[in-house]
C-alpha cells in the first residue's frame, strides 16, 4: 500500500508540561475495516489536546481516561487520503479531506493527528471545503462541531452523564444570545452561527478582540476588562459560555425567565439551584465526530457563510510552542500545526 512505514510525530512519553512533547519518528498507522488512511497537511489544535498532554488533570479520577505511552495528540485534521479499507466506498485515494477523528472515544490518546498520517473512521470523514486551505479546514472541526451541536444540531442520542436530561438547541431566530468567549475558536463560531440563525449577538471578550468579533457579525461587544459582564445587561435569551466552568453560574441573572444558559465546559457549574428558581434551563452536551456534519458545514465554509479565523500557524515540529500560545490565552480564533 505504502513504500513508507515510518513517519514524523509528536508523541508523549509521560504526562506533563510542553516540553513532553516530542518529534520524532513513528509507525505509520495500519489500516482497520472501514478506515481511511490520510497524508496529514495540517492539524488544528483544541482544549483538549492539552488537557490530555496534562493528564486529564481537571477530572475525577474516576473519570481520567487509562493512557498507554507513547500518545500522540490531535483530533482536527486536513489532508488527502493515501488509501482506504477494501470496504470504503465513500471516498478514494487523491481525496482531499477534513475530519474531527475518534472524538469522545479517542480521549486516551488514540486519535493521533500531530502526525505525517492518521488512519480514521470513514464515517468520520467529509470532503475539504474547495474554497478554503488545509490549514483552515483542519482549524474547523472540533470548534465549529461544538458551536453546530450546541446551537443548530445535536446529531447523536448519547446522554451527556453530567445532566439528567438530553440537550436540545433552542430557537435563535429574533432571540438575543450573548456569547462569552467570542474572540476564542468555539466562540467565534458561535457568533456566526447565530447571526445566521437570526440572532441578535452580544459578544463577550478583551477590547482587543473588539474589531474582530464585531467582522463576525457582533451587534454589541463588552469589554470585560472593563467591568463584569454579567452587570451589563440584562433580559438576555440565550447565553453560551465557550469559557464555562464554575464562573458560568454569573450568567444566570442577565437571562430572562425561560432562557437557557449554555456553558461548552460544564465542569465545576454549581448554579443548578439558582437556575431552578429563576427559570432557566441549563445544558451542555459532548461535542461527537460526524461526517455528516461536516459534509453540511463544508458547504458553509466553501460559500463564506462560515468563516475560520487563525490565530497563529506553526510546522508541526514545533507543537510546543503551539501550546505555550495556547496557554497564554486571548486567541483570536484558531491554532493550526502544518505539516509538510
Amino acid at each position: 500500500m505504502m513504500s513508507a512505514r515510518v513517519m514524523k510525530a509528536v508523541r508523549q512519553h509521560e504526562f506533563g508540561r510542553p516540553e513532553v512533547l516530542s518529534y520524532e519518528d513513528a509507525p505509520v498507522p495500519s489500516l482497520a475495516g472501514g478506515e481511511v488512511l490520510i497524508r496529514v497537511h495540517a492539524v488544528g489544535l483544541n482544549p483538549p489536546d492539552w488537557y490530555l498532554r496534562e493528564g486529564y488533570k481537571m477530572l475525577p479520577p474516576e473519570w481520567q481516561p487509562k493512557v498507554d505511552f507513547p500518545v500522540i495528540l490531535g483530533t482536527d485534521v486536513s489532508g488527502v487520503i493515501e488509501a482506504v479499507a477494501d470496504d470504503v466506498t465513500a471516498f478514494k485515494p487523491g481525496d482531499e479531506v477534513y475530519s474531527m477523528v475518534r472524538f469522545p472515544s479517542g480521549l486516551a490518546g488514540q486519535s493521533r493527528g500531530y502526525a505525517e498520517y492518521v488512519s480514521v473512521p470513514a464515517d468520520e470523514v467529509a470532503l475539504k471545503p474547495a474554497n478554503i486551505d488545509h490549514a483552515h479546514a483542519a482549524a474547523a472541526p472540533m470548534s465549529l462541531l461544538t458551536a453546530w451541536q450546541f446551537l443548530i444540531e445535536l446529531g447523536h442520542d448519547v446522554q451527556n452523564p453530567l445532566q439528567p436530561h438530553r440537550h436540545e438547541p433552542v430557537p435563535l431566530e429574533g432571540r438575543t444570545v450573548l456569547v462569552n468567549g467570542a474572540g476564542g475558536g468555539v466562540g467565534h463560531f458561535v457568533v456566526q452561527l447565530a447571526k445566521l440563525k437570526g440572532a441578535k449577538v452580544i459578544a463577550v471578550a478583551s477590547g482587543r478582540q473588539e474589531a474582530f468579533v464585531r467582522s463576525l457579525g457582533a451587534d454589541e461587544f463588552i469589554d470585560y476588562t472593563r467591568g463584569a459582564p454579567q452587570d451589563m445587561v440584562c433580559g438576555v435569551d440565550l447565553v453560551v459560555d465557550c469559557v464555562g466552568g464554575a464562573g458560568a453560574g454569573r450568567f444566570l441573572k442577565v437571562l430572562k425567565r425561560g432562557g437557557a444558559l449554555f456553558p461548552i465546559f460544564p465542569l465545576g457549574f454549581n448554579g443548578a439551584e439558582e437556575a431552578t428558581k429563576l427559570g432557566v434551563t441549563v445544558s451542555s452536551t459532548q461535542v461527537r465526530s460526524s461526517g455528516k456534519q461536516l459534509a453540511t458545514l463544508s458547504g458553509l465554509l466553501d460559500e463564506g457563510t462560515v468563516r475560520v479565523a487563525i490565530d497563529s500557524q506553526y510546522p508541526l515540529q514545533n507543537a510546543r510552542e503551539a501550546h505555550e500560545r495556547a496557554a497564554a490565552g486571548h486567541l483570536a480564533g484558531k491554532l493550526v500545526l502544518t505539516v509538510v
